[in-house]
């Protein structure tokens, strides 16, 4: 609420011309042009804590602070990657840090990622994207991040041999790299390694908001909006099963076959649940189908609101459990559980026979909608 009425009263300060009050500044004020920078000491995701110091050799210091979840983030990873190879070998060092508490990320602002922004999912980004510079870890305490004040991700901060702070802003003005007219950071970087004036020190950013921990209170009212949401189960027939996987929805449609007497459908469904909420914002439909016998509704019910399965929820009307294998998946040679994610047109984009691995759904779901609000390839 404090957020909330500071935003309303810069933006009335800011219609009526007056300046700002001191008790209008930012939370989290970003550092000034000439400033030191400040120390920090942090995990990366080689295993080793990478202290500020580290870096003294280097000309130039460039900190970008970005993440994991953000598609304006992941849009720019090339680009991140781009500036550290062509400026090292003219003695610039990038370091790369995630300010995000990843406990202040909503499970629904994780729509465009396959991954969150714990250092262990860092590792994987890092290892799969193929990362060559330092990438740190500041989600723990935001110490780093409060000192320096990033406002989005991604976001830049120059600093020369003596390391005062020379360019604070964007990597360029185009999430499209076919867009950009503009490269700030590049030309910054160019410019101290010159010893000439920063072309311009300072501009706006846009990308996701840092996830400060007081944000924590987010998580708390999507967790009561979902506890609201109502749980059915409804009978499905053998044509049923046909239509689900048919799927003429227009939606990717995840379709889930499970049992109370199955000890990994428990276990995963937790997960499934996970991934539904995540990506239920871009069109995801969720079905999940009951193999126990119909008399079973009433457990299999209890079962589904402890879980707030909040989707679409079926139990098979027949006894004979090899009745409802082919039309759910002629593939599917019968073990439980068994995933099928399938694209309008009943097209499959993804299939496990057994229990699906997390992840691999969600890059198959990811895979399909994009990572990025906008095309990178200019389309």
């Amino acid at each position: 609420m404090k957020t909330r009425t500071l935003l309303a009263a810069a933006l009335i300060t800011a219609a009526s011309g007056l300046p700002a009050a001191a008790d209008d500044a930012p939370a989290h004020p970003t550092l000034a042009i000439g400033a030191a920078a400040p120390d920090f000491d942090l995990p990366g995701v080689d295993g080793r804590t990478h202290p500020l110091k580290e870096y003294a050799a280097a000309r130039v210091l460039v900190i970008v602070f970005t993440c994991n979840h953000c598609p304006t983030a992941q849009a720019y990873e090339e680009r991140i990657q781009k500036l550290s190879d062509d400026f090292a070998p003219k003695g610039a060092t990038l370091v790369a840090i995630s300010p995000n508490d990843p406990k202040a990320v909503r499970l629904d602002e994780l729509g465009y990622t396959d991954l969150g922004d714990s250092l262990e999912e860092m590792e994987i980004r890092a290892r799969e994207r193929h990362f060559t510079f330092p990438y740190l870890y500041d989600g723990e305490t935001q110490a780093v991040a409060h000192l320096y004040g990033p406002t989005a991700t991604p976001h830049v901060f120059v600093f020369d041999r003596d390391r005062k702070l020379r360019f604070a802003g964007r990597v360029d003005d185009g999430e499209n790299p076919a867009k950009i007219t503009v490269s700030d950071a590049r030309d910054a970087i160019a410019a101290v390694l010159a010893g000439q004036p920063v072309p311009v020190e300072k501009t706006k950013v846009f990308g996701c908001s840092i996830k400060w921990a007081e944000k924590k209170s987010w998580l708390a009212e999507g967790e009561k909006k979902w506890a609201q949401e109502e749980v059915a189960l409804t009978p499905i027939d053998a044509a049923g099963l046909k239509a689900l996987t048919a799927n003429d929805s227009g939606k990717l449609r995840v379709v889930n076959v499970w049992a109370t007497w199955c000890g990994p459908c428990q276990v995963e469904f937790p997960d499934l649940i996970t991934v539904y909420r995540m990506y239920r914002g871009r069109g995801l439909e969720l079905a999940t189908v009951s193999a126990d016998p119909l008399e079973k509704s009433a457990p299999v019910l209890a079962f589904l609101k402890e879980q707030r399965a909040s989707g679409r929820n079926h139990i098979f009307d027949k006894a004979d459990p090899y009745a409802l294998i082919d039309p759910v998946d002629p593939k599917w040679q019968g073990e439980l559980p068994h995933t099928v994610v399938v694209a309008p047109g009943g097209r499959v984009v993804y299939r496990s026979e057994g229990a699906f691995d997390p992840l691999a759904l969600r890059k198959a779901i990811v895979g399909y909608y994009g990572r990025y609000y906008h095309s990178v390839a200019g389309q």
